[in-house]
């Protein structure tokens, strides 16, 4: 037996080229578990990510080194990028 889910009124953000939120579809997201600091190796799990039906891909930020990264990722990626920044807020 099938059960309805009732989902709760929630707005809508704009986040790239998606709209999430209010009675949009559910988005399916993914965490890279790369080395951040190795670009190459994290843009190639991004794209196979793409491929597998990705729509929003996070990275962990843990260093300027990873965050010197970032401009390599999105010229190479199809999907909005969430910076998951760990460890020095002032990376924000």
């Amino acid at each position: 037996m099938l059960r309805k889910i009732s989902r709760r009124a929630t707005r809508q953000v704009p986040v790239g080229k998606l709209t999430i939120g209010s009675e949009h579809k559910v988005r399916v997201q993914s965490m890279t578990n790369t080395d951040s600091r190795d670009a190459a190796a994290t843009l190639a799990q991004i794209k196979r990510l793409e491929e597998a039906g990705c729509e929003l891909v996070r990275v962990t930020i843990p260093d300027v080194e990873s965050a010197a990264n970032i401009p390599v990722w999105l010229r190479g990626m199809d999907i909005p990028f969430i910076a998951d920044i760990h460890f020095d807020h002032r990376m924000a």
